[in-house]
């Protein structure tokens, strides 16, 4: 089943059972006990093995034994559906459609927010392949031996809407952000290209120059460097051919010690791709300088 059906199939009492789980996770735990389960959903021990039953086979849980009883984890899935549930009780989402794209730590959806404008909805997966190397690279990942992948997505979302919120706010190119819950993002759709498609660009240099206009704001004006740029990130619009950064949740800021070694090497990733592909002469250390001077 899709996440848009699966998320349809679901009841009061299947999110009242998903939300005990998630409640009752402690430290270092991710099993939480049938019984925790019973006490924090306020249903009763029947209702919760028909509902942990049907959320089992539709794999929105995992099960196990644990000295003798009966315990159950969130799977991604299901930690999916309570942030779905959550964005369609705020109005920011109101229906999910098909995948559209799956990144290194993360899957896009199309969907629709009310009103009928169409939206995209991340869902970051932080870790998904290797949890703990990606806390050791990143400087904004949790020290505490407990973090699971969820907190680590989680904190990864809110670290990108808040980053979207503060660049849409500059006039930057980036998606602009509708509302965030757990590790799920719902900005808007931007109908285009994927640049590493390579598509005819009429004036590739133009475009160039938007990227660099939208890296330098960044980092003059809201003081953070995207960190990991290249042509998988931009997407470039058929109409007016206008680039757009997306994919901003490993961001660092201005002050930390890599900031402008990574803020090189996006701008040297970004204008050697336009030089190969578009047959563009630009150094690339000129541009690093200018921004750099600039800020």
């Amino acid at each position: 089943m899709l996440p848009g059906e699966i998320y349809k199939s679901l009841t009061d009492k299947d999110f009242k059972v998903l939300a005990a789980i998630e409640k009752g996770i402690s430290r270092g735990m991710e099993y939480v006990a049938l019984e925790t389960i019973e006490r924090i959903s306020g249903l009763h021990e029947g209702e919760v093995i028909l509902v942990l039953g049907k959320l089992h086979e539709l794999g929105l849980v995992k099960r196990k034994t644990i000295a003798g009883y009966k315990a159950y984890r969130l799977t991604y899935i299901g930690y999916d559906m309570l942030a779905f549930r959550a964005l369609v009780n705020k109005n920011i989402l109101e229906a999910l459609g098909n995948k559209i794209g799956v990144g290194k730590e993360s899957e896009i959806y199309i969907g629709l927010a009310p009103g009928g404008l169409k939206v995209v909805v991340k869902v970051l997966r932080i870790g998904r392949t290797s949890f703990q190397r990606t806390r050791l690279l990143r400087s904004w990942s949790s020290n505490r031996v407990s973090t699971t992948w969820y907190e680590e997505s989680k904190l990864a979302a809110e670290r990108e809407f808040k980053a979207l919120k503060t660049l849409s706010s500059i006039n930057t190119l980036v998606p602009v952000p509708l509302g965030y819950n757990r590790h799920v993002i719902v900005t808007e759709y931007i109908e285009g290209v994927e640049l590493y498609k390579r598509p005819e660009l009429r004036k590739p240099e133009q475009v160039l120059e938007y990227i660099i206009d939208t890296i330098s704001k960044a980092y003059r004006e809201a003081g953070i460097v995207h960190g990991d740029l290249s042509e998988y990130n931009i997407i470039v619009t058929v109409s007016d051919e206008k680039p757009y950064v997306i994919d901003w949740p490993q961001y660092i800021y201005r002050e930390e010690p890599h900031a402008l070694q990574l803020l090189r090497r996006d701008v040297e990733y970004v204008v050697r791709f336009f030089n190969k592909v578009y047959g563009l002469n630009i150094d690339h250390m000129t541009i690093y300088n200018r921004i750099v001077s600039a800020g």
